[in-house]
């Protein structure tokens, strides 16, 4: 199996580093191509995959094509290589908001698609990715693609009418996590710890709990009821929070991160 990425930012980095980790297939059987000169010079000397000149190359020498440009650049990107994906070829997209129907328009025709929503934790090999397809693609193709997307985190089926509460759950939410530990670590550092210490236990704090969750199956708010003892710190700061709206600020962020994903 050969693998083609169109557009060689910071996803389709991780995406491939976690494929050629997993010995997916090797790095050169990865082709890749870029409009930016210098991200597929990066590409090419530190993930040694064979960069192409062009998205037609890319196309020609694959069996499997990831879109991974930005949502607006679809159009233009698919106009350009339409004529040059064939009935067999598997075409992957990552582009939040660009539902199948879109993405089948654009094409002019029947092409076999995947749709799937990764996010930025892929880069350290904690991804976790949404996935959905169109009729055209056989169960064995669906499970060469979720290999290729487990590779780098977990990958899950999911209605494509929920892809969009993929991205505000999963892709976009490492940002709301990336905030709650600088605050964190902002409010350790104020009471007079390190900063560089700071982030460390914030960040670890958060890694811990997160693993407990997925680990003991416990629902979370058992868990956070293990931590408050009655009249103690923990529980005092959970009032706090809960004063504040903590838990209906994350929600409204989140429904609106959901909002802007179906807007696309």
């Amino acid at each position: 199996m050969k693998i083609g990425f169109i557009g060689l930012g910071n996803m389709a980095t991780a995406m491939i580093g976690g494929i050629v980790k997993k010995g997916i297939v090797t790095a050169d059987e990865i082709y890749g191509a870029d409009s930016l000169k210098a991200a597929g010079e990066k590409a090419r000397e530190n993930l040694h995959i064979q960069v192409m000149d062009s998205n037609e190359e890319v196309v020609k020498a694959v069996d499997v094509v990831v879109l991974s440009v930005k949502p607006q650049f679809y159009p233009a990107v698919i106009a350009e290589i339409r004529s040059f994906v064939s009935e067999a070829q598997i075409v992957v997209t990552i582009a939040p908001g660009k539902t199948l129907e879109w993405l089948g328009e654009q094409f002019g025709r029947k092409v076999k698609l995947v749709r799937c929503m990764p996010n930025t934790p892929a880069l350290v090999g904690e991804g976790c990715t949404g996935v959905c397809h169109n009729e055209l693609v056989t169960w064995a193709e669906l499970e060469e693609v979720l290999t290729i997307l487990r590779s780098f985190g977990t990958a899950n089926l999911v209605p494509e009418h929920l892809m969009d509460v993929v991205v505000g759950v999963s892709g976009s939410s490492p940002a709301y996590v990336f905030m709650f530990i600088e605050a964190m670590a902002d409010a350790a550092v104020a009471d007079g710890m390190p900063r560089a210490q700071a982030y460390e236990f914030a960040a670890q704090a958060v890694y811990g709990s997160a693993k407990m969750v997925l680990e003991t199956g416990k629902h979370p708010a058992e868990l956070k009821d293990m931590v408050c003892s009655p009249a103690g710190t923990t529980i005092e700061a959970v009032r706090v929070l809960e004063e504040r709206g903590f838990r209906s600020a994350v929600i409204e962020a989140q429904k609106a991160c959901v909002d802007k994903s179906r807007s696309l």
